[in-house]
């Protein structure tokens, strides 16, 4: 067995939807760190994954009807052959990794390789309406790691707290960006974000203002009023066309998914993205939202529908008050916030005491 090389980070980005690990990988690497980026989604899975999965889930349902079963896509082979290349002496994952990776065989390879194996929890929220799945995580994926950073304080309490798991919190941050200029203020209200239902109950109170961007909104249709839906532009934004839709926005609307909401954490991704953006932000208020934000001064918050139509309506006629919280709000972000900042903390848990000469590959 070859030695580790002690200063390599492997990056295992499960949620590679989103530019989150990119972000992350380039931060750490611009920190002097060896680091090497892998997007699970681009590894070959195994072969006839889908027949594969169906026999494997027919039979675990026969065993155990009412347990979670899930078949990771990546053979061992996959996994051993990208461990072997690159030695790392620390792997960090991204979201969760059992859809990829058989937690169990990641223990196995983390035991024979010798390095440390670190989560950064994004949104297990999502998991919390699925139990059994939920369950499943907690039971068969978290104990693996040494360390767990998640974006929620809720969610970190939750590990450390009830379950006894080493969970640290460690929430969002962003990459700078030049926001382009403004083609026009044409949209008095911005959301963007997945269709739910707490958020179509929410928009149809401003629906003669809001213009909506994105996926899976076909699905709540028929739960929608036909003026809001004419609002909605079915299709997920990212990268520059997000940050024109920002620049046109006079608000910027975060809105968090119903899970979230009921486990009162709120901490999202958009909101961070709104806030180096440099443009006004309005969220549904969470106890985490005040410890980091100060509402009303770099941001504001609502904690209901009818609180919600009054800031878009005393906001959409105040556009000095929106420019003022929107440039402190954007300061904040730059001292505190950015991939920069929060990737020198991650490091420190990560282990990382001197900065390494290094930088960012692609496996």
């Amino acid at each position: 067995m070859n030695t580790l090389n002690p200063n390599r980070l492997l990056i295992l980005d499960a949620i590679s939807g989103v530019p989150l690990g990119r972000e992350i990988a380039a931060a750490c690497g611009a920190h002097g760190v060896d680091v090497v980026y892998q997007d699970c989604a681009e590894l070959p899975t195994i072969p006839a994954y889908g027949l594969c999965s169906a026999i494997a889930k027919a039979l675990n349902k026969r065993e155990h009807a009412d347990s979670f079963f899930f078949l990771a896509k990546l053979a061992e082979r996959t996994v051993r052959a990208l461990l072997t290349i690159h030695r790392p002496s620390r792997v960090l994952v991204i979201g969760f990794i059992y859809k990829h990776i058989d937690p169990a065989l990641l223990i196995k390879l983390k035991q024979e390789f010798g390095f440390s194996l670190y989560l950064y929890d994004t949104d297990s929220c999502n998991l919390y309406e699925r139990k059994l799945e939920f369950i499943f995580f907690i039971e068969k994926e978290l104990p693996i790691y040494d360390k767990i950073l998640s974006f929620s304080s809720v969610t970190m309490r939750l590990f450390r707290e009830t379950l006894g798991l080493p969970a640290y919190y460690f929430p969002f941050g962003a990459q700078p960006i030049n926001l382009p200029a403004a083609s026009n203020k044409s949209h008095d209200v911005l959301f963007v974000g997945s269709g739910d239902l707490r958020r179509a109950l929410l928009l149809e109170r401003i629906r003669d203002h809001v213009s909506i961007f994105g996926d899976r909104w076909s699905r709540n249709a028929p739960l929608m009023s036909a003026p809001l839906r004419k609002r909605v532009q079915d299709r997920s934004v990212w990268g520059r066309e997000l940050h024109q839709l920002f620049a046109d926005a006079k608000i910027v609307l975060n809105i968090t998914r119903s899970p979230f909401y009921g486990a009162e954490t709120g901490i999202n991704l958009r909101i961070f993205e709104a806030l180096v953006a440099g443009v006004f932000l309005l969220t549904d208020h969470c106890d985490e939202i005040g410890e980091l934000f100060t509402p009303g001064v770099e941001l504001d918050t609502f904690r209901s529908s009818s609180e919600l139509v009054e800031k878009v309506s005393w906001y959409l006629d105040n556009p000095a008050a929106r420019a003022e919280i929107a440039q402190r709000g954007h300061q904040r972000f730059i001292a505190e916030f950015s991939w920069g900042k929060r990737c020198a903390e991650l490091l420190r848990i990560l282990g990382y005491d001197s900065r390494p000469r290094g930088g960012l590959s692609h496996a």
